[in-house]
């Protein structure tokens, strides 16, 4: 596979040097609409429709402009153009809104479709990949969207009738739109820019490839060598990187007799991957024996020279950037990725991220919650404590335990798809609601860790992806399964449920990881475990805390790597390996080191969603603390009707979805909050 990786790579490059070309032969020929026909037009227009419409008028016109090239007509052509098509009444603009939502419902829904078949080789078991395998999952059927829809002109009716809103006025007026007027705002999303095709195309070939090189980073743990030559792990334990690497760590708290080793020797793994030190040919092989302490490789007990893993990884990070800084003159507000990850899709601007973050991570309870761990634990805090699992109930019971209970109850996805109506059940559903949501959700085994695929019309099921074996489903895949099927019920409510076609979903991704936390957190009352311990609410509110601190941690060295490409956009992949690794230590010494009492550590550098899903890191982070409010919310009430509720509200912006929600803005205070009561009960 990593000759066909290489091939696949290079075609992109190829790609994208090609489409950068063209692009800038494109960009050369475009011509907006002139400033004085734009104001004729409005001017015409609010003449014969009246000035109690000037306000939607001109927003429109000038939208429609700005997306208006030469090839598209002259500057006569689209004064007509807008006087023609331009809706003042009012019952007509919601008939027509119906029609495109109902086609738009019926396009992307089977767009949706076809990315998920042709994605099928490269996301489940479907035996060894191929190059055409990784072709046509790098081939994206929506690429040719917007050509298409600025040709017919269908794109200028909506720009010019449903023109967007900025992020502020979003917040703003939004406080008062009704469910229509919201549905409205988020069709005029739709042609906000407009992107090249060939640009769009290289950003999901980019996409594709990362996932790939990711999908197939399995370290073979039973081939893991100590200092004295000792095997730790089962012959066939195979863990993906970095998701299974870290669940491992977390599972061996509980392990008192050879845990703390098999955690030592993890990290050591960990740090090879992230300064790519490890042996390439060690990457999802058992042909050797490996100890990553010293970093030496044996072949039937004879020590063997390997060369080194080259930057792969980190130029997996540089095509991403490229391929998304390509598009960046196409936007007039958000013209950089940072901006469109953050003020765009999640609809929070990064710099307020940033400083929430910064709050959270400064908080002096971290040093307090970090020497209840350490007492715990009975040492010092070491660096992959960052997944301390100790206040969870499950770190009382054997994974052993565990494992038998979901393998038994488990033995392949069927299994579980079938039992996905009773877990429903079990949390309040009633049998009718219940079986129609399951009925929605497909259960699929998964190549890697596992994934929640939402539908994008009311006639496809969701899927549920997760990982199984032959042996059945283990805890792990178990525990991630539950958080699946969380996102699955989310996709499933805010598509069927809201109001309309075109507000469905949630603000943004933080808020599905919401109901997946929520989901996950109930895992063993799923299998029959009840925690009496007085302390479990403290010692949930600490888990939470700790968690959160973690991934803000992680979430911190993202951003601040996409702003270093910004500022460095011509580095080669072995100059961004030195800086992600000089700032995943940065970000430790400043909130992580005085807690831990160890300095310059690049643990945080190992999260493979800075490989595959830039800038999605933040999402978690705010996931927890939408997660730990809706809880709190949530004390008291009938848990299924509320999520039905709550999740029903529709793609409202994050601020305003929450106020409906529970009544209060996003917040980390009421978590630290709890967390400093939890610290003067537990000690």
């Amino acid at each position: 596979m990593k000759k066909s990786f290489l091939i696949i790579l290079s075609l992109v490059v190829m790609v994208f040097t090609q489409c950068t070309n063209t692009n800038e032969a494109n960009i050369a020929d475009q011509k907006n609409i002139e400033d004085q026909t734009i104001e004729r037009t409005q001017q015409a227009l609010i003449e014969k429709y009246g000035s109690e419409n000037q306000e939607l008028i001109k927003r429109g016109v000038a939208h429609a402009a700005s997306l208006w090239r030469a090839a598209d007509g002259t500057q006569e052509e689209f004064e007509t153009f807008c006087i023609e098509q331009y809706i003042p009444d009012a019952n007509e603009k919601e008939i027509i809104f119906n029609k495109v939502s109902k086609n738009f419902e019926s396009i992307w829904g089977h767009q949706n479709k076809i990315v998920l078949d042709l994605n099928e080789n490269m996301h489940l078991e479907n035996g060894p990949y191929h190059n055409i395998d990784a072709m046509f999952a790098g081939y994206s059927p929506d690429s040719h969207f917007s050509v298409d829809f600025y040709s017919n002109r269908i794109a200028f009716v909506i720009a010019l009738n449903f023109p967007p809103y900025s992020l502020d006025e979003k917040n703003e007026l939004g406080k008062d739109w009704n469910s229509l007027e919201w549905a409205y705002s988020r069709l005029g999303d739709v042609f906000s820019a407009r992107v090249p095709a060939e640009l769009s195309q290289a950003i999901s070939s980019a996409e594709t490839n990362a996932d790939i090189y990711i999908s197939e980073y399995n370290v073979y743990m039973g081939h893991l060598l100590t200092n004295e030559g000792q095997k730790l792990f089962p012959e066939d334990m195979v863990l993906l990187s970095h998701w299974n690497l870290r669940d491992e760590i977390k599972s061996n708290y509980a392990n008192k007799e050879k845990g703390p080793e098999k955690q030592d020797l993890i990290y050591n793994v960990m740090k090879r991957i992230i300064d790519q030190s490890i042996p390439e040919e060690v990457i999802n092989s058992n042909k050797y024996d490996w100890n990553p302490i010293e970093n030496k490789v044996y072949k039937e007990g004879n020590e063997v020279q390997l060369s080194a893993e080259p930057d792969t990884r980190y130029q997996q990070i540089l095509n991403n950037f490229q391929a998304n800084k390509a598009t960046d003159q196409y936007y007039t507000e958000y013209n950089t990725f940072v901006k469109r990850a953050f003020s765009g899709s999640k609809e929070i601007p990064q710099e307020e991220v940033e400083k929430l973050f910064d709050e959270y991570l400064s908080s002096p309870v971290a040093m307090e919650v970090g020497k209840l761990i350490s007492k715990r634990l009975g040492r010092d805090l070491k660096p992959y404590d960052i997944w301390y699992d100790g206040f969870k109930a499950r770190s009382s019971i054997s994974e052993e335990t565990l494992n038998e209970m979901t393998q038994n109850k488990y033995p392949n996805p069927k299994a579980l798809e079938a039992d996905l109506g009773n877990i429903l059940k079990k949390l309040g559903w009633e049998k009718e609601r219940a079986e129609f949501i399951a009925s929605k959700v497909s259960v699929d085994p998964a190549r890697g860790s596992g994934h929640a695929w939402g539908a994008e019309m009311k006639s496809e099921k969701a899927h549920l992806r997760t990982r199984i074996s032959g042996k059945g489903m283990d805890y792990k895949g178990y525990n991630i399964a539950v958080h699946e099927f969380g996102h699955n019920i989310e996709q499933t409510i805010s598509l069927h449920d809201v109001d309309y076609y075109m507000i469905n979903g949630v603000p943004n991704t933080a808020f599905t990881e919401a109901l997946a936390f929520i989901f996950q957190k109930r895992d063993l009352q799923l299998l029959g475990f009840t925690n009496e311990n007085p302390d479990k609410e403290y010692l949930q509110n600490l888990d939470l805390y700790w968690s959160v601190f973690e991934i803000m941690g992680v979430s911190m060295v993202d951003m601040k790597v996409w702003k270093w490409l910004y500022e460095n956009p011509d580095a080669t992949a072995a100059q961004l390996k030195e800086a992600v690794i000089s700032i995943a230590k940065e970000v430790w010494n400043t909130y992580f080191a005085e807690v831990y009492g160890t300095k310059d550590e690049p643990i945080l550098a190992i999260y493979s969603h800075m490989i595959s899903n830039p800038l999605y890191l933040a999402n978690y982070s705010f996931g927890h603390l939408i997660d730990f409010q809706i809880e709190n919310y949530l004390t008291g009430k009938d848990f299924s009707d509320e999520v039905d509720r709550i999740w029903s509200i529709g793609r409202l912006t994050p601020q305003i979805w929450m106020q409906k929600a529970v009544g209060e803005d996003i917040s980390i205070q009421p978590m630290i909050k709890a967390t400093e009561e939890a610290l003067k009960h537990i000690n």
